[in-house]
């Protein structure tokens, strides 16, 4: 995990969902191992973030004509007039100017009184207060059951709803009563698998109404003790057309969820933890903790790799939705409800269903932003628990430990890069997951790029500690777009040897288009804290960087909130520049993986 104003003009039709009216770490260190040739066919996709005032104006696919016409608008890469400070940015984008798509039910949302009760105090304790969630993201009319281990008396649940609010961060939404707290029985342990799971008996139970605007929730547990502890809850709405959807990646946090001492990378040996007893198998069914002592408090890798974008998207007002990637899987054909995807600081686990849901939601003109690195790296399989449905996930890695090899090998749990049918990241996204750990300055190469406009960065330039700590680049003939604009080329050094990442832009040929970064901080950089909660938590302005990289990002969801980007900013490919016809490409040493 990684360690971790605008004046708009509402869409004065969008309320919240329900509504009829408008509401005014340390990284883990992975093992080395050779990437094998992959063989897919196809091109990726990436790409969303950007800002500007104003609701979107719509530019549709329209006659052949208009999109000839938009075409000859926007083509040309003129640089836009900005004023950009760490916390303020006002970006247009020229001639037949498209706005940032809002929504005033967010922007009457976050105007409300915020609180930073929110924040988790004292020294906690391990074990002496947690909880987990039957269900990752839950919508108005379910019901949400806790499952809590206390040594308290009693214990009560305040829900948050997370955003920008006047900088301090969340809104209470509901409280509950006290409740009596009680020892839950040790989590079960099942050899082979190794997988730890947890049968608690439920402690309370409340529903989820229209009272809950879709976002992130942080459920905070406070023991009549002074413990406090978090559970995560995304509130989400099915049938939003909102223009962004939101993805937070719970499979990667429980990838990494150590708690009990196994996750998808470690387990258990003899006083330590080794790589080959990790599990291959982890359950939803089981609280979050990053480490022994968890900085998070059970919030997992949402407050270093997502919670500073998602100020900063609340504070712009974005007409934006939210849900999980395990919502994703379930439902891929929702994306095409929206107009792009926001993928965030780290969402490496990817089942074959949201791997085919983004291909075909790209091709249809779904728009994808990328704002972290690793993405879609790890092939993962959904199952049962005896709790609910799709609340394990599968990843063996070594794909002759899967009981499926032989037999289903294009849904065999290795990476997708190198599984029995290799199908790269690069097909969707377009650069390639290289290594880690780095930390490097960030290179802008191409200063007329219309995502750089009004970013201040001219051809050169460099922003100190924003690639890391892994990071992805460009490779030319793997699988994926050869049509692609590398608009940062950072030079680094990981592993002794010397390497690249890249900031990269590409369209899919009547479809979507796809933004990446090619770095895990790209998000934590965002990052604005006002000074009314621990800087831990969430950074503060970075002078220099946190400015260009808010540009950036604003001018990106402008063009993803408007529509089918290949009709509005077309790519036009420059990494030839950068890797020339028998350069040597490829990551430092081979990949680097666990």
């Amino acid at each position: 995990m990684n360690d971790p104003s605008r004046e708009h003009r509402p869409n004065p039709g969008a309320g919240p969902p329900g509504s009829s009216r408008p509401l005014p770490g340390r990284r883990v260190s992975r093992r080395a191992f050779l990437a094998g040739a992959a063989g897919v066919a196809g091109a990726g996709v990436a790409g969303l973030l950007a800002g500007a005032q104003g609701s979107p104006t719509r530019v549709g696919a329209g006659s052949e004509a208009a999109r000839a016409a938009a075409q000859r608008r926007l083509r040309h890469r003129t640089r836009a007039k900005a004023t950009t400070t760490t916390t303020t940015t006002t970006t247009t984008l020229g001639p037949g100017q498209v706005e940032l798509a809002t929504a005033g039910w967010i922007q009457a949302e976050n105007a409300r009184p915020g609180t930073t009760n929110w924040v988790v105090t004292g020294r906690p304790v391990p074990h002496a207060l947690e909880g987990y969630a039957n269900r990752v993201s839950a919508q108005a009319g379910d019901a949400v059951t806790l499952f809590v281990n206390t040594v308290a008396p009693t214990f009560h649940v305040e829900a948050y709803r997370m955003g920008w609010y006047q900088g301090l961060g969340g809104r209470l939404i509901w409280q509950s009563a006290e409740v009596p707290g009680q020892r839950q029985p040790a989590a079960k342990f099942s050899p082979g698998i190794n997988l730890i799971e947890c049968a608690w008996a439920p402690s309370l139970s409340f529903g989820v109404d229209r009272t809950w605007p879709p976002g992130n929730y942080l459920l905070k547990l406070v023991g009549s003790n002074g413990q406090q502890q978090f559970v995560p809850l995304t509130v989400r709405d099915d049938t939003s057309t909102a223009a962004f959807v939101v993805q937070n990646s719970v499979t990667t946090w429980q990838a990494y969820n150590l708690w009990n001492g196994y996750s998808l990378y470690y387990g258990r040996q003899g006083s330590g933890q080794a790589y080959a007893t990790r599990s291959r198998v982890v359950s939803f069914d089981r609280p979050y903790a990053l480490a022994q002592v968890d900085w998070a408090n059970g919030a997992s890798d949402w407050l270093g790799n997502e919670f500073p974008f998602v100020m900063l998207a609340e504070r712009l007002g974005l007409d934006m939705t939210y849900w999980t990637d395990v919502d994703l899987a379930v439902n891929p054909g929702l994306l095409t409800g929206h107009k792009a995807l926001i993928s965030l600081g780290h969402d490496e686990y990817w089942s074959a269903s949201m791997l085919d849901g983004a291909l075909a939601a790209r091709n249809a003109g779904v728009n994808f932003a990328f704002l972290g690195a690793n993405a879609c790296y790890r092939h993962i399989r959904l199952a049962a628990s005896p709790t609910g449905p799709d609340r394990r996930v599968i990843c063996y890695k070594d794909a002759a430990e899967d009981p499926l090899y032989g037999t289903d090998n294009a849904d065999v749990t290795a990476d997708w890069p190198t599984g029995p049918v290799p199908r790269p990241e690069s097909i969707l996204i377009g650069n390639m997951y290289q290594s880690n750990p780095v930390d490097a300055s960030m290179v802008a190469s191409d200063a007329s790029a219309w995502g750089l406009a009004g970013a201040g960065l001219a051809a050169g330039d460099s922003m100190p500690h924003v690639v890391g700590s892994e990071f992805d680049a460009y490779q030319p003939g793997l699988a994926g777009p050869t049509n692609l604009e590398i608009w940062a080329h950072s030079p680094l050094e990981c592993r002794g040897a010397p390497g690249h990442s890249d900031m990269t832009w590409y369209t899919q040929a009547g479809g979507g288009g796809v933004f990446a970064t090619g770095t895990n901080w790209w998000v934590s950089k965002l990052a604005d804290n006002q000074g009314f909660f621990p800087a831990p938590l969430v950074p503060k302005a970075v002078p220099g960087v946190t400015g260009p990289l808010s540009t950036i990002t604003q001018n990106v969801l402008t063009v993803l909130g408007t529509g089918p980007a290949d009709a509005l900013r077309p790519s036009l490919p420059n990494w030839q520049t950068f890797y020339p016809a028998g350069a040597k490409t490829g990551p430092p040493g081979g990949i680097q993986g666990a």
